[in-house]
């Protein structure tokens, strides 16, 4: 059976490998993760549900299709803006930011 720890982090715990657990920084601070997981995961696993705002409203956006397809969940990776956190796999001592704006002009593939 499937366990879920506490209220604030929704990691499955049982049934599950996970890779080396590491820490990312995310807005300057330290957060657990594991590797291989997907950015996305490791920022909703922390109470991080928004990872922008919007440029014009600056309405909150976040994990959404879970495929790369809506850009929802577009965050700074390593100084480089418009990466999609579904789509992007943690790895130790990673930087990131949520984005405030669109910060550059193309989409990462």
């Amino acid at each position: 059976m499937t366990r879920v720890r506490g209220t604030g982090d929704l990691r499955m715990l049982d049934g599950v490998e996970r890779g080396r657990r590491v820490q990312i920084l995310v807005d300057g601070e330290a957060v657990e993760a594991y590797e291989g997981e997907c950015l996305a995961a490791a920022l909703l696993a922390s109470g991080r549900r928004a990872t922008r705002w919007t440029t014009r409203t600056g309405e909150p956006r976040g994990y959404f299709c879970g495929m790369g397809i809506c850009h929802d969940c577009l965050v700074r990776v390593e100084g480089h803006g418009n990466v999609r956190a579904c789509m992007t796999a943690v790895s130790g001592g990673l930087r990131v930011e949520r984005q405030r704006d669109m910060v550059e002009r193309r989409i990462d593939a």
